[in-house]
């Protein structure tokens, strides 16, 4: 039995991952805070960087940070398993029962009792209710769908190579995802030919959807309009202010009642919590299934319950889910939550600090927005800045969590990988 003060964080995203780290580094090792994370996998992956495992052109066994080692390496505990009911009179989590493949009952449910949580479960794409999409349509959302896209885009090149075929692709969505995940996959297979399968590559055509008048609406308009441009020169038909009104085997289904046909149909448009938010015993959320917390990342209902990053949403003051934010929340949380555990200080409020955002194309152009609207890229040696801007950016977020002496390593393996393996997936 143990008087430590219980702190359970659910979801090992950026944000989680994070959260536990810094804690467990300055409280946990030294037995003065009970850390427990909680996340429905047993690895954390960057998820910028799904993209690139989907297409293959990064290999996610070295980018991923498995919670068992990590957490004993930085003094907190982790615990698979995935929320499924909260008791907050009781201060009770329940976790969901775990099945195998085959729906044999492999652990019934478990509980974990907590003086705090901190919800930090990410987001994933919205469907919006749209007829088809869940039933025939992939997602991106986490590590496990982009290895089953990858799985399911190598079988379907091997395919087109041997008939003869071309490959079609339909991605709906044109923010940063939708975006990258139509350029690296034509990064895929322009390194796959240098492999001379058979002495013709087949041909990929990959159509991008947006709603939205323009796509990376989230970026000034000339980032758009450039972005635009060079999915264009590499063949990729993009189509702005297309609504989807369905989606069945054979593609999608748009308002004026045209289609786009698609071997390859992936969603990766709006942004919503996990639907066990919900559920939350009276937790105030949004109609995205968002907690609604108060400036200090507090629950409006609940002074024991924190929630930050995608899964959040704050009061009069709304972020956009960006790993950005997530970041900073958790910094903001390791800092100040000491103070409101040992000596019932209040968590001041959050303030979040635009250090603008940067999109790559692949290997082909990438641009750069900071927060004052200016931004930088374009062409082969400015692209180049903004994607190795991206790069240093995932660099980062390793040596946060591994420290500077096993960051350098990873990066040194990474560095090393590459003249082992081919620069893209082919097993």
């Amino acid at each position: 039995m143990t008087n430590r003060f219980r702190l359970v964080i659910i979801g090992g995203g950026v944000a989680g991952l994070a959260l536990a780290t810094r804690l467990g580094n300055t409280l946990g090792r030294s037995g003065k805070l009970e850390i427990t994370l909680v996340d429905k996998g047993f690895s954390h992956v960057w998820k910028p960087m799904l993209h690139c495992f989907a297409a293959g052109t990064a290999r996610n066994e070295n980018d991923r940070i498995t919670f068992v080692s990590h957490a004993a390496a930085h003094g907190f505990r982790f615990c698979y398993g995935e929320i499924a009911q909260l008791d907050r009179a009781n201060r009770r989590i329940t976790l969901a029962p775990l099945t195998e493949e085959n729906n044999q009952l492999l652990l019934e449910e478990r509980h974990l009792d907590y003086d705090a949580v901190v919800f930090a479960i990410g987001s994933r794409a919205n469907d919006f209710g749209t007829p088809g999409v869940v039933e025939h349509c992939m997602f991106l959302d986490n590590v496990v769908e982009a290895n089953n896209f990858n799985e399911r885009f190598r079988h379907a090149i091997i395919q087109a190579y041997g008939r003869g075929t071309p490959l079609d692709i339909a991605i709906v969505g044109g923010g940063a995802t939708g975006v990258q995940l139509a350029a690296e996959l034509h990064k895929a297979l322009d390194i796959g030919s240098l492999y001379n399968f058979t002495p013709v590559t087949p041909e990929m055509r990959v159509t991008l959807l947006e709603a939205g008048p323009r796509i990376l609406p989230a970026f000034p308009e000339n980032v758009s309009q450039a972005a635009q441009k060079q999915l264009e020169e590499l063949n990729i038909q993009v189509r702005t202010s297309t609504m989807v009104s369905g989606a069945d085997e054979q593609g999608f289904i748009l308002k004026d009642g045209t289609r786009v046909n698609a071997q390859f149909r992936v969603w990766a448009a709006g942004v919503k919590a996990p639907d066990v938010t919900r559920n939350m015993d009276g937790l105030e959320c949004q109609r995205g299934g968002q907690l609604t917390v108060q400036p200090n990342l507090q629950s409006t209902v609940d002074e024991h319950i924190f929630a930050v990053g995608d899964c959040s949403f704050i009061k009069d003051a709304p972020l956009a889910p960006t790993a950005q934010v997530a970041r900073q929340q958790a910094h903001h949380l390791a800092r100040y939550l000491p103070g409101y555990i040992f000596n019932k200080k209040p968590v001041p409020d959050f303030r979040f600090r635009n250090k603008g955002a940067i999109v790559a194309l692949g290997d082909y152009n990438g641009w750069g927005a900071f927060a004052d609207g200016k931004t930088f890229g374009g062409g082969f040696l400015h692209g180049l800045s903004a994607r190795l801007g991206h790069m240093a950016l995932y660099r980062q977020h390793q040596f946060e969590l591994y420290g500077p002496v096993r960051g350098a390593i990873a990066c040194f393996t990474d560095w090393l990988d590459g003249f082992v393996r081919p620069p893209v997936r082919m097993d």
